[in-house]
């Protein structure tokens, strides 16, 4: 494949390769590796993939708490509309939500009891027949009741970007002490992050039926938390978004950089910088997907009186997300195309 790429690489430039890294079609580490190539016969592949909507009706489940529901309001962010719009069938879980009331453990540290503890086949099972509404957004009609949700989208809020160690602490290997904590955990540091993020991935890896898509927590704002906090999140997500996926071998597991959408505007909290060339954001752009970063902060740049995203910034986040869920589900679900 790396003769592949060098006979082509005069044909993107390398800032295009990395957009294709991002989506998945080449890794970042195969980039570095190729010693200046631009393109290999993977990534020209995902780069012709336009993310069109899904010709049949899919069916997607969230698992959040506030701020999705927020993201999710038709007043507010506006992406249950969006995505009803690109032809999915939302459904959500919530606080109180399924056997063990497990919708109330949604923090990093949870995610091993959802996809990795004892109780996982209980807690997915029920997951992947919930059909129902726990917030409140627009929705399509469900297409079939009988057929279970295809894609899970899994998100932790804010107090999740509360992260101690340093930012290029490795991941933790063996046993992890945030295993079923939550993001008040004095275990909640770089390593231990990155090691609940890698341990999941043996259940999906194991689940390719299903398209899983982690939306990275959303960033705090300056106030609630500190510099080297906030750079530690930043590196964990820019570790989930260019690397934690880079020798998965497979199609069904996605990233969108909520964080990192987030930390740019448009000049104040409810201005957003949607459509600009400059700041943060995580789309598709030029026929490619973009992961790009101008605005050198790490803290929100949408506060509306606390941590969570203003009307702005969830704005921002659905218009940038729906394009590239478009792309990942083709991408999982089309892999020819």
């Amino acid at each position: 494949m790396l003769r592949r790429a060098r006979l082509a690489a005069a044909v993107l430039p390398l800032s295009a390769l990395l957009a294709l890294a991002l989506a998945g079609g080449i890794s970042t580490d195969a980039v570095a590796r190729a010693d200046g190539v631009r393109l290999t016969q993977r990534a020209s592949l995902a780069s012709a993939a336009a993310p069109k909507k899904p010709r049949k009706t899919v069916k997607l489940v969230f698992i959040h708490h506030s701020t999705g529901e927020n993201w999710l309001a038709d007043g507010n962010g506006g992406l249950g509309r969006a995505l009803k719009a690109n032809n999915y069938f939302v459904s959500d879980t919530n606080y109180g939500w399924g056997p063990d009331a497990i919708g109330d453990r949604t923090d990093t540290g949870h995610w091993w009891l959802w996809f990795r503890g004892p109780q996982r086949n209980t807690y997915l099972n029920a997951l992947y027949l919930e059909f129902g509404q726990h917030a409140s957004y627009s929705r399509r009609a469900d297409p079939a009741h009988s057929r279970k949700n295809q894609i899970i989208m899994f998100k932790s809020c804010f107090p999740n970007s509360q992260i101690s160690g340093n930012p290029s602490d490795a991941p933790t290997t063996g046993s992890n002490p945030l295993r079923g904590q939550d993001a008040g955990s004095q275990y909640m540091t770089v390593a231990n992050v990155k090691g609940i993020y890698n341990d999941i991935l043996k259940y999906f890896a194991g689940h390719r039926d299903k398209l899983f898509v982690l939306i990275v927590p959303p960033p705090l704002r300056d106030g609630d938390t500190d510099a080297a906090h906030a750079a530690n999140a930043r590196a964990v997500a820019n570790w989930l978004t260019t690397k934690w996926l880079s020798h998965y071998r497979y199609k069904n597991v996605a990233v969108f950089d909520f964080y990192n959408v987030l930390t740019s505007n448009g000049g104040s909290a409810d201005v957003n910088d949607l459509g600009s060339s400059e700041g943060n954001h995580h789309r598709w752009r030029n026929g490619a997907v973009q992961h790009t970063q101008t605005a050198m902060s790490d803290f929100l740049a949408y506060p509306s009186g606390d941590s969570h995203p203003s009307q702005a910034g969830n704005t921002k986040a659905t218009k940038e997300f729906v394009q590239l869920l478009n792309f990942y589900y083709h991408r999982w679900a089309e892999p020819r195309a």
